[in-house]
């Protein structure tokens, strides 16, 4: 589900010209791909999601 919303924020910022629209559509995109990253980090182990205390 998170890969089809990244590939749509992708979509959307090619079709976009409107810079301020376009800034932010590269900031959601860029928040999803970090949830990607967090989510297949947990998945395989190699972040831990825990707080350190």
């Amino acid at each position: 589900m998170i890969e089809q919303h990244i590939e749509e924020l992708r979509a959307e910022l090619n079709a976009c010209i409107e810079p301020a629209e376009r800034r932010e559509i590269e900031a959601e995109l860029e928040i999803a791909q970090a949830e990607l990253i967090v989510m297949l980090g947990e998945q395989d182990g190699s972040i831990d999601v825990e707080p350190p205390f």
